[in-house]
Protein backbone atom coordinates (compact mmCIF):
# COMPACT_ATOMS: atom_id res chain seq x y z
CA UNK A 1 0.00 0.00 0.00
CA UNK A 2 1.14 3.47 -0.75
CA UNK A 3 1.64 5.77 2.18
CA UNK A 4 -1.88 7.79 0.82
CA UNK A 5 -3.88 4.72 0.94
CA UNK A 6 -2.58 3.98 4.36
CA UNK A 7 -3.51 7.16 6.04
CA UNK A 8 -6.75 7.25 4.14
CA UNK A 9 -7.43 3.61 6.16
CA UNK A 10 -5.97 5.45 9.39
CA UNK A 11 -3.02 3.32 9.79
CA UNK A 12 -0.09 5.53 11.46
CA UNK A 13 2.23 6.44 7.98
CA UNK A 14 5.67 5.73 10.16
CA UNK A 15 7.85 3.66 8.13
CA UNK A 16 10.82 2.53 9.02
CA UNK A 17 14.29 3.52 7.06
CA UNK A 18 13.73 0.33 3.92
CA UNK A 19 10.15 1.09 3.63
CA UNK A 20 10.47 5.16 3.22
CA UNK A 21 12.65 4.64 0.97
CA UNK A 22 10.80 2.25 -1.38
CA UNK A 23 7.93 4.79 -0.99
CA UNK A 24 9.70 7.48 -2.02
CA UNK A 25 11.34 5.42 -4.70
CA UNK A 26 7.52 4.60 -6.23
CA UNK A 27 6.61 7.77 -6.21
CA UNK A 28 9.80 9.30 -8.02
CA UNK A 29 8.84 6.71 -10.84
CA UNK A 30 6.34 8.46 -11.80
CA UNK A 31 6.65 9.68 -14.85
CA UNK A 32 5.55 14.13 -14.43
CA UNK A 33 8.88 13.72 -12.46
CA UNK A 34 11.28 13.19 -15.81
CA UNK A 35 9.62 15.58 -17.95
CA UNK A 36 11.79 18.92 -16.88
CA UNK A 37 14.96 19.89 -17.93
CA UNK A 38 18.41 18.75 -16.30
CA UNK A 39 17.78 20.83 -13.15
CA UNK A 40 14.96 18.44 -12.36
CA UNK A 41 17.02 15.80 -12.90
CA UNK A 42 20.11 16.26 -11.12
CA UNK A 43 17.58 17.46 -7.35
CA UNK A 44 15.61 13.79 -8.24
CA UNK A 45 19.69 12.53 -8.01
CA UNK A 46 20.33 14.56 -4.73
CA UNK A 47 16.77 13.12 -3.33
CA UNK A 48 17.49 9.43 -4.53
CA UNK A 49 20.94 9.65 -2.91
CA UNK A 50 19.33 10.29 0.68
CA UNK A 51 17.52 7.49 0.77
CA UNK A 52 21.22 5.43 -0.42
CA UNK A 53 22.71 6.61 2.33
CA UNK A 54 22.60 3.29 4.88
CA UNK A 55 23.33 5.97 7.38
CA UNK A 56 20.47 8.19 7.29
CA UNK A 57 18.56 5.74 10.26
CA UNK A 58 21.51 6.71 12.47
CA UNK A 59 20.83 10.73 12.79
CA UNK A 60 18.54 10.22 15.90
CA UNK A 61 15.22 11.52 14.69
CA UNK A 62 12.12 10.06 16.00
CA UNK A 63 10.19 8.04 13.32
CA UNK A 64 7.54 10.16 12.91
CA UNK A 65 9.60 12.96 12.39
CA UNK A 66 11.48 10.97 9.71
CA UNK A 67 8.24 10.21 8.06
CA UNK A 68 7.25 13.46 7.64
CA UNK A 69 11.00 14.46 6.20
CA UNK A 70 10.22 11.88 3.94
CA UNK A 71 6.63 13.16 2.73
CA UNK A 72 8.51 16.86 2.60
CA UNK A 73 10.88 15.67 0.25
CA UNK A 74 8.18 14.07 -1.86
CA UNK A 75 5.99 17.34 -2.08
CA UNK A 76 8.53 19.47 -2.66
CA UNK A 77 9.62 17.33 -5.44
CA UNK A 78 6.37 17.56 -6.65
CA UNK A 79 6.21 21.70 -6.84
CA UNK A 80 9.64 21.02 -8.09
CA UNK A 81 8.43 19.41 -11.14
CA UNK A 82 4.98 21.53 -11.40
CA UNK A 83 7.27 24.84 -11.66
CA UNK A 84 9.54 23.15 -14.46
CA UNK A 85 6.84 21.43 -16.77
CA UNK A 86 3.84 23.78 -15.66
CA UNK A 87 2.00 26.90 -16.70
CA UNK A 88 4.98 29.16 -15.07
CA UNK A 89 7.40 26.99 -18.01
CA UNK A 90 4.85 27.54 -20.55
CA UNK A 91 3.67 30.81 -19.94
CA UNK A 92 7.79 31.96 -20.37
CA UNK A 93 8.25 30.42 -23.52
CA UNK A 94 5.19 31.82 -24.98
CA UNK A 95 6.24 35.13 -24.13
CA UNK A 96 9.24 34.58 -26.16
CA UNK A 97 9.72 37.08 -29.45
CA UNK A 98 11.71 36.92 -32.23
CA UNK A 99 13.84 38.90 -34.00
CA UNK A 100 12.23 41.42 -36.73
CA UNK A 101 15.34 42.97 -38.83
CA UNK A 102 18.79 40.96 -37.45
CA UNK A 103 21.75 41.52 -39.89
CA UNK A 104 18.94 42.33 -42.44
CA UNK A 105 20.30 45.22 -44.45
CA UNK A 106 17.68 45.84 -46.61
CA UNK A 107 16.02 48.95 -46.76
CA UNK A 108 12.14 49.51 -46.32
CA UNK A 109 11.57 49.93 -50.12
CA UNK A 110 13.75 46.59 -50.81
CA UNK A 111 11.53 44.86 -48.43
CA UNK A 112 8.17 45.96 -49.41
CA UNK A 113 9.28 44.98 -52.82
CA UNK A 114 10.43 41.53 -51.43
CA UNK A 115 6.96 41.39 -49.69
CA UNK A 116 5.07 42.23 -52.86
CA UNK A 117 7.60 39.56 -54.83
CA UNK A 118 6.21 36.64 -52.28
CA UNK A 119 2.49 37.80 -52.52
CA UNK A 120 2.85 37.78 -55.87
CA UNK A 121 3.58 34.26 -55.82
CA UNK A 122 0.93 33.06 -53.34
CA UNK A 123 3.66 33.01 -50.13
CA UNK A 124 1.74 34.44 -47.58
CA UNK A 125 3.90 33.50 -44.75
CA UNK A 126 6.87 35.56 -46.39
CA UNK A 127 5.29 38.14 -47.82
CA UNK A 128 3.57 39.37 -43.77
CA UNK A 129 7.33 38.51 -42.42
CA UNK A 130 9.11 41.13 -44.86
CA UNK A 131 6.18 43.30 -44.87
CA UNK A 132 6.11 44.02 -40.88
CA UNK A 133 10.01 44.23 -41.61
CA UNK A 134 9.46 46.84 -44.03
CA UNK A 135 7.33 48.39 -40.97
CA UNK A 136 9.89 48.63 -38.94
CA UNK A 137 12.49 49.52 -41.22
CA UNK A 138 10.93 52.17 -42.70
CA UNK A 139 10.17 54.20 -38.73
CA UNK A 140 13.99 53.12 -38.54
CA UNK A 141 14.86 55.00 -41.42
CA UNK A 142 12.67 58.23 -40.37
CA UNK A 143 14.37 57.64 -36.81
CA UNK A 144 11.34 57.54 -35.30
CA UNK A 145 12.78 54.11 -34.11
CA UNK A 146 16.60 54.11 -33.08
CA UNK A 147 18.35 51.34 -35.40
CA UNK A 148 18.68 48.25 -32.66
CA UNK A 149 19.17 45.05 -34.67
CA UNK A 150 18.49 42.82 -32.02
CA UNK A 151 14.99 44.28 -31.80
CA UNK A 152 12.17 42.12 -31.25
CA UNK A 153 8.87 41.93 -32.67
CA UNK A 154 7.44 42.60 -29.38
CA UNK A 155 9.61 45.38 -29.15
CA UNK A 156 9.14 47.24 -31.84
CA UNK A 157 5.70 46.83 -31.34
CA UNK A 158 5.72 48.59 -28.22
CA UNK A 159 8.25 51.37 -29.04
CA UNK A 160 6.07 51.90 -32.05
CA UNK A 161 2.27 52.14 -30.17
CA UNK A 162 4.52 54.46 -27.90
CA UNK A 163 4.89 56.70 -31.08
CA UNK A 164 1.42 56.51 -32.53
CA UNK A 165 -0.65 55.91 -29.85
CA UNK A 166 -3.77 55.78 -32.11
CA UNK A 167 -2.76 52.71 -34.14
CA UNK A 168 -1.21 51.11 -30.62
CA UNK A 169 -3.70 48.31 -31.14
CA UNK A 170 -2.98 47.46 -35.26
CA UNK A 171 1.07 47.95 -33.98
CA UNK A 172 0.41 45.42 -31.41
CA UNK A 173 -1.17 42.70 -33.50
CA UNK A 174 1.26 43.04 -36.17
CA UNK A 175 4.05 42.35 -33.67
CA UNK A 176 2.05 39.10 -32.55
CA UNK A 177 0.96 38.58 -36.54
CA UNK A 178 4.92 38.55 -37.06
CA UNK A 179 5.41 36.03 -33.71
CA UNK A 180 3.05 33.88 -35.17
CA UNK A 181 4.27 33.46 -38.48
CA UNK A 182 7.86 33.31 -37.73
CA UNK A 183 7.50 30.61 -35.46
CA UNK A 184 5.11 28.44 -36.82
CA UNK A 185 2.28 28.83 -34.25
CA UNK A 186 -0.18 30.23 -37.52
CA UNK A 187 -0.25 30.54 -41.44
CA UNK A 188 -0.64 33.75 -42.94
CA UNK A 189 -2.90 34.82 -45.51
CA UNK A 190 -4.10 37.58 -47.89
CA UNK A 191 -6.30 38.78 -45.93
CA UNK A 192 -3.29 39.54 -43.25
CA UNK A 193 -0.80 40.87 -46.13
CA UNK A 194 -3.40 43.23 -47.14
CA UNK A 195 -4.32 44.24 -43.56
CA UNK A 196 -0.46 44.53 -42.67
CA UNK A 197 0.40 46.82 -45.98
CA UNK A 198 -2.24 49.59 -45.49
CA UNK A 199 -0.69 49.33 -41.26
CA UNK A 200 2.32 50.01 -43.08
CA UNK A 201 1.32 52.51 -45.48
CA UNK A 202 -0.72 54.17 -42.57
CA UNK A 203 2.54 54.42 -40.34
CA UNK A 204 4.44 56.11 -43.33
CA UNK A 205 1.91 58.44 -44.18
CA UNK A 206 0.98 59.69 -40.31
CA UNK A 207 3.08 62.14 -38.19
CA UNK A 208 4.46 60.19 -34.86
CA UNK A 209 3.51 61.49 -31.76
CA UNK A 210 5.82 63.90 -29.86
CA UNK A 211 8.61 62.47 -27.20
CA UNK A 212 7.52 63.10 -23.75
CA UNK A 213 10.07 65.90 -22.90
CA UNK A 214 11.01 66.63 -26.20
CA UNK A 215 9.71 69.90 -28.08
CA UNK A 216 6.85 69.59 -30.65
CA UNK A 217 8.71 71.72 -32.88
CA UNK A 218 11.77 69.25 -33.31
CA UNK A 219 10.03 65.97 -32.79
CA UNK A 220 10.82 63.89 -36.05
CA UNK A 221 8.43 63.15 -39.07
Amino acid sequence: MTPTSLARAGVPVVPDAPTARRWAEQELADPVYHRGPSLLDRFLEWVGSLFQDASVPSLGMPPGLFAAVVVGVVLVVAAVAFWVAGPVRLARRASGSAVVLGADLRSAADLRAAADASAARGDWSAAVLDRFRALVRGLEERAVLDERPGRTAHEAAEATAARFAAHAHDVRRGGRLFDDVCYGHAGADADDDAWLRRLDSTLAADRPDPVPGRSPAVSTT
